[in-house]
């Protein structure tokens, strides 16, 4: 490929012509630029950076020999530039990486072959490969430039008729045919489409459809240990698939002592050429990194590095050293040691004296060695010093790899445990034998099915913000505490283990069981849920204990109404296999406006599994027992998912009245897959007036509300379930949406819009249209005690129920999460309604439970499953016990009633009378005062009543009550066509039906 140089004269009409015409760069069979990517770490973008990737089109290898890539703005005249490493040689076919600016978005690093910081464009740009490293100048340079990318469609410069097409956040330009597309026409040579990055790693590709030429393929030793004066060989090869590797020469590093021998080349392709790296015994100690370079027929050669280390001695607490990671890392080492423990992927060594230092570690784990010697050998083990940092941890764990000797000193050894308690600083411990004599209470079970994992801690570590608010001292303090406050008991198992290790007889071990003097080795490594921390190996079996006892429904203070929140947790009665609860096929579900398609739907993917969910869910809402639920994360089809809910938990109560109803679906039930719904019990509560909901924009699940009137007193309240925004997948966060790191997690300022909507709008709304001030804030707020939303809302006068009643007597908590309770679950009363309140109660049913006993099927090798109300949900519900003051009293007692004789209006055809009422109690009844006659014969009805209550009708007394020693009168008539006796029992109420 050639660059395209000014020319040094030209007439007028040659330069128009020129000026008029496509600039061509690059030359069929060159280097070329492959793709172009500007959205990385922008809102949306999977990668972090943005990049830049060049192809070699052409049949040989290229050297790219002080070359850059640049980049300026669609119209830009300064040109930025990343030079390329100084001699860079693409073999045919071969891709190149140039990674660029970082993001503060994305998920996926880039593996790149060089590295530059130039921030490019999502949209519109210019990108030039260049054979040097100085800045091009102008807005259209030539000189110099290999090729050419005018991306975007306001792009000033690009080769051929046009720029490409305008990339995004998400997009990438592509050079069409993987690359190889080159008509010097950018316009047509290239596509948009979903950023794919490809380094020198990646598979070729042949732009001719010739053969590519094969590369050797080396097996070296990453290094070699040994100890002085011992002297070792170590074997290297080499081959090829289309040549014959014939020659192997130390290239760099050659030390006396040191010594290549035994070559043997290759006598056909795919055949072995082999070599033997001698270390002499006289070799004195130090790090010799040594290059060896194999070559083959085809004038191809490749080069391995191997760093030889001769070592004496090191003892292992030296090697930890007392900070976070080894002074000796990357060196390679000769230490000694007691096997405790042998693992599938290594085993644990100890020194059996330590150096007394308590800030060092006495042990260190052999990685990736094979042993026949046996636990208790005394073993001299040769190997590099390594962090090794598993994927999303924030710290490292000392081990040795790459082991190149192990040999039996002695046998039979014993180390004696070391006692430690939590808190504790797990670094200075890491590989050791230890003894944990104290109690640890189970804080998590999340992993234990498919990791065998619980995570332990002393006493029950709480979520920070469920006890402060987010940022303060005393938050980040909780932090820091609950960060040296655990450690994770795995089974010794790295795959999914056959048996779900630790449950009792009855399928279950509970966050708040405990267990105590706990033994085994220190490991550290990847953890269920992400990252890594420090694990015990047990070297003899835990035994648990029920510390956290199951409670077969939840207990409440006595009241006179009870309200229950509980999360379902994505119960839908359409499956994500495409079926439903009825036996249909081809269903789907709908997000939005979306189409139903089966991959919306969540939950249960098929009827065995939804029965199963089904039969926990009824269990827990049976034994609750409460006169009102709101219900959360259940599908939003209607009414059809919740009234399929009512009519299994009716058939499960069995009584010959259905007990439950649910409260007709509000007019908006917003856009997610999920909503929030209502069931009640018609003979205790009746709805007055329709559900209400808020469907703002803010809202994507909109809380629903229902005023209720209470049978047996007349008393209302009215009953709010929310769902507010999740904390999770903070993908499209906006400001103030993204995790600030401060415990809040992801949509914390959305969430907040939504308190200061609820409380500023939606239930002043509810009171208005209920001409009531009692109103009961139930649901999954999604943030806990102390966040920013609870927060706005307790400031602003509702009353946190569960600090109020739960958190005097312990750690209120409905979700465990990263092995921290709290709860997201609550219950917000009205000032009015705070009174009225007699208790509040969480039940732990399902937080403390593991994942693994849940309804899901073919996700753990055992199935726990249990037809009971334990881990129906991950949320535990919340029950509140209403004392709500009556709306009437029965005052029959306090007064002497009188019925007047009845008598025949043979005009009218009506039976008219009288009632007396005297006030005998010594005190002044306060009115309105109304008059029941109960037992009414059928056919006969009441013409003068006021209204009706509980299906006998009533007379509104007159006046405003009743002094003591007053009677007052009150008229009947009645209609009876079949002129029956007319008989009814007398009752008299202060109060408004």
């Amino acid at each position: 490929m050639k660059p395209m140089h000014s020319p040094g004269r030209m007439t007028v009409l040659a330069a128009l012509l020129a000026a008029l015409s496509a600039r061509v760069f690059a030359a069929p069979g060159g280097v070329v630029i492959s793709q172009v990517y500007g959205g990385g770490g922008n809102a949306g973008a999977t990668y972090k950076n943005d990049f830049i990737e060049l192809l070699n089109t052409g049949d040989t290898a290229i050297t790219l020999t002080n070359w850059s890539v640049q980049y300026a703005s669609a119209t830009g005249t300064a040109w930025q530039v990343t030079k390329l490493p100084a001699s860079v040689t693409l073999a045919a076919g071969q891709y190149y990486l140039v990674h660029e600016a970082l993001g503060g978005g994305g998920s996926v690093a880039l593996t790149p072959d060089a590295s530059g910081t130039i921030p490019m464009s999502a949209t519109a740009g210019k990108v030039a490969l260049v054979n040097t490293t100085t800045a091009l100048a102008g807005s259209k340079p030539v000189d110099n430039v290999v090729d050419l990318v005018g991306f975007g469609t306001t792009a000033s410069y690009y080769e051929g008729s046009g720029p490409t097409a305008a990339p995004s956040n998400t997009l990438a330009v592509l050079r069409k045919n993987n690359g190889c597309l080159d008509s010097n026409d950018n316009s047509s040579d290239f596509v948009t489409g979903a950023a794919s990055p490809r380094n020198t790693g990646s598979d070729r590709v042949s732009c001719s459809g010739a053969a590519l030429p094969q590369p050797i393929v080396l097996a070296c030793p990453g290094s070699v240990g040994v100890d002085v004066g011992a002297g070792t060989t170590a074997p290297l090869q080499a081959s090829d698939a289309d040549s014959l590797v014939n020659s192997a020469v130390i290239s760099k590093g050659a030390v006396a002592g040191i010594s290549l021998t035994g070559f043997t080349a290759a006598t056909f392709d795919h055949r072995m050429a082999t070599a033997n790296l001698v270390v002499d015994a006289s070799l004195p100690a130090g790090t010799y990194p040594v290059e060896i370079t194999f070559a083959n027929d085809a004038s191809q050669s490749a080069s391995c590095t191997v760093n030889v280390a001769v070592n004496g001695i090191v003892k292992i607490p030296q090697i930890q050293g007392s900070g976070l990671t080894s002074p000796y890392v990357n060196t390679v080492q000769s230490t000694t040691g007691v096997i405790t423990k042998k693992l599938g992927s290594g085993f644990y060594i100890q020194d059996p004296q330590g150096d007394g230092d308590p800030n060092t570690s006495d042990a260190i784990f052999v990685f990736g060695a094979s042993t026949a010697a046996k636990e208790g050998d005394l073993v001299r083990v040769t190997g590099t010093v390594t962090e090794f940092t598993p994927s999303g941890a924030k710290r490292s764990y000392t081990e040795l790899k790459d082991v190149s000797a192990v040999s039996v000193l002695s046998s039979g050894n014993t180390i004696q445990p070391v006692n430690i308690d939590l808190p504790a600083e797990l670094s200075h411990y890491e590989g050791m034998l230890v003894r944990f004599a104290n109690p640890l209470t189970v804080n998590g079970n999340s992993y234990l099915g498919d990791r065998g994992e619980l995570v332990l801690a002393n006493g029950r570590r709480e979520t920070p913000t469920n006890r402060y608010r987010a940022g303060t001292v005393e938050a980040n303090a909780l932090i820091a505490a609950n960060a040296q406050n655990m450690v994770v008991l795995d089974d010794g198992i790295f795959t999914v283990p056959a048996h779900i290790p630790y449950l009792a007889a009855d399928k279950t071990v509970r966050a708040g069981d405990t267990v105590t003097d706990l033994v085994g080795v220190l490991d550290f490594g990847a953890i269920g849920g992400g990252g890594g921390w420090y694990k015990l190996q047990p070297t003899a079996t835990p035994v648990f204990s029920r510390t956290n006892a199951r409670e077969d429904a939840p207990t409440v203070a006595a009241g006179n109404v009870r309200v229950a929140s509980a999360n379902v947790l994505n119960f839908f009665t359409t499956f994500t296999d495409g079926t439903d609860a009825w036996g249909h096929t081809g269903q789907g579900c709908t997000i939005g406006s979306s189409a139903p398609s089966k991959s919306n739907c969540r939950g249960a993917d098929n009827i065995t599994e939804f029965n199963r969910q089904r039969d926990k869910i009824v269990d827990e809402l049976k034994a609750m027992n409460a006169d009102a639920v709101g219900l959360m994360e259940i599908q939003n089809n209607g009414d059809v998912t919740v009234g399929y809910l009512v009519d299994a938990l009716n058939q499960a109560i069995g009584a010959p009245t259905p007990t439950y109803a649910y409260v007709a679906k509000p007019a908006a039930t917003g856009t997610d897959a999920i909503r929030v719904a209502m069931i009640y019990k018609p003979a205790v509560l009746e709805p007055v007036g329709g559900a209400l909901s808020d469907g703002d924009a803010v809202n994507n699940r909109p809380p629903m509300a229902q005023t209720f009137k209470v049978k047996a007193n007349g008393a209302k309240f009215s009953l709010i379930v929310n769902h507010l925004k999740s904390k999770g997948g903070c993908g499209g966060a906006g400001a103030g949406d993204t995790d600030s790191g401060d415990g809040q997690g992801c949509w914390n300022a959305t969430r907040i819009r939504q308190a200061q909507r609820l409380f500023n709008y939606f239930i002043p709304t509810v009171v208005a249209a209920a001409g009531d001030p009692d109103v009961l804030a139930v649901g999954d707020f999604n943030s806990y005690g102390h966040e920013d939303p609870i927060a706005f809302l307790t400031d602003n006068g509702m009353v946190n129920e569960l600090e109020r009643f739960v958190r005097p007597n312990g750690t209120p908590y409905s979700y465990v999460f990263d092995g921290q309770s709290g709860y997201l679950d609550h219950a917000l009363a009205s000032s009015a309604l705070d009174p009225q309140v007699a208790g509040v109660s969480e039940w732990h049913n399902n937080a403390d439970e593991p994942d693994a006993i849940d309804y899901n099927l073919g996700d753990t090798a055992d199935d726990p499953y249990v037809n009971n109300p334990f881990r129906a949900s991950d949320h535990d519900p919340v029950v509140v016990s209403l004392n709500l003051a009556p709306a009437f009293v029965d005052v029959t007692g306090s007064v002497k009633i009188v019925p007047g004789a009845l008598g025949y209006n043979r005009v009218t055809g009506k039976f008219t009378g009288s009632v007396a009422f005297t006030n005998t109690s010594g005190a002044p009844l306060s009115g309105p005062l109304q008059y029941v006659p109960q037992g009414l014969p059928a056919g006969v009805t009441l013409d003068n009543k006021s209204g009706d209550f509980n299906g006998a009708p009533y007379v509104t007394l007159p006046g405003s009550g009743l002094a003591a020693g007053a009677t007052v009168t009150v008229s009947l008539t009645f209609t009876n066509p079949a002129k029956t006796n007319i008989t009814f029992t007398s009752k008299l109420y202060a109060g408004t039906f």
